[in-house]
């Protein structure tokens, strides 16, 4: 008997995007939709890693789109925790898996088969990383994809017929090593750029909505994942402050009949 490395969970609802989906990723393009504003948040890039900026109260959710052509399990984390789970992350664990060019939305934190709890972004003290005693990693969604295994080749006996396919019993595989937390954000640059920050935001724990899902056997190909996906997120302020966005100055609206004459100074 094959020996699977976990039960991950298959999103019944699981659609198809166009093709010119953008995102983060190769063998997954993966985008933050604000769902209170019904929008892809633009990914800002600096020095390799992709922020988004996030609005304080706002609900969102992580699109997965399968680009690679087969099927793949996608390991989901937000601010450190495993969204079905809810433990601290490791790519070892439970996820979600997508058929080749399948496309999917993780809306909140799995509560059953049936209910999520929904991602909306809030300040680290709300988050549910630090509610439940895990700040260190507010901040951070990660995606960790794995390729499923192919079938093993049915060994032939010369001397004997087989009637049926006999599958051999898979070789004791070494476990995969623990996943190191996420990288820390950026420190800030300078005293000035942090008094201009504000409190970094995290991921609150929302509405129970529905979601249904279904348990499915996915064997991996390899222990480690093929690709891991990285995506920071905070407040556009503080982005400004960290130097990711730049900051566009209030253009000038000057009135030519503004009204009656005041007073000087």
């Amino acid at each position: 008997m094959k020996r699977l490395s976990l039960l991950a969970v298959a999103l019944a609802a699981a659609f198809t995007l166009p093709a010119c989906a953008h995102g983060v990723g190769s063998l997954a393009n993966i985008t933050v939709i604000d769902r209170s504003s019904n929008r892809e948040l633009p990914v800002h890039w600096k020095d390799g890693r992709a922020y988004v900026a996030g609005q304080p109260g706002n609900e969102y959710q992580v699109r997965v789109r399968n680009v690679a052509g087969e099927d793949l399990l996608a390991v989901v984390s937000v601010d450190g925790v495993n969204v079905i789970t809810g433990e601290s992350a490791q790519t070892t664990q439970s996820g979600y898996v997508l058929g080749s060019y399948q496309s999917m939305d993780v809306a909140g934190w799995r509560k059953s088969m049936k209910n999520t709890a929904a991602f909306y972004f809030t300040t680290l003290p709300d988050s549910y990383a630090a509610r439940t005693g895990r700040p260190d990693d507010v901040g951070v969604i990660g995606v960790a994809l794995f390729k499923r295994k192919p079938p093993e080749p049915v060994a032939m006996e010369s001397w004997r017929a087989a009637p049926f396919a006999k599958q051999e019993s898979g070789a004791n595989a070494p476990a995969p090593a623990t996943a190191a937390p996420s990288e820390r954000m950026e420190s800030r640059d300078s005293a000035a750029k942090r008094a201009q920050a504000e409190a970094p935001l995290g991921t609150g724990h929302g509405r129970v909505e529905r979601n249904p899902a279904r348990w499915t056997e996915f064997e991996r190909a390899t222990p480690h994942p093929v690709e891991t996906i990285t995506i920071y997120y905070d407040s556009t302020r503080n982005l400004i402050a960290q130097g990711i966005i730049r900051a566009t100055p209030k253009p000038r609206d000057p009135r030519p009949f503004p009204g009656f004459v005041p007073d000087p100074a």
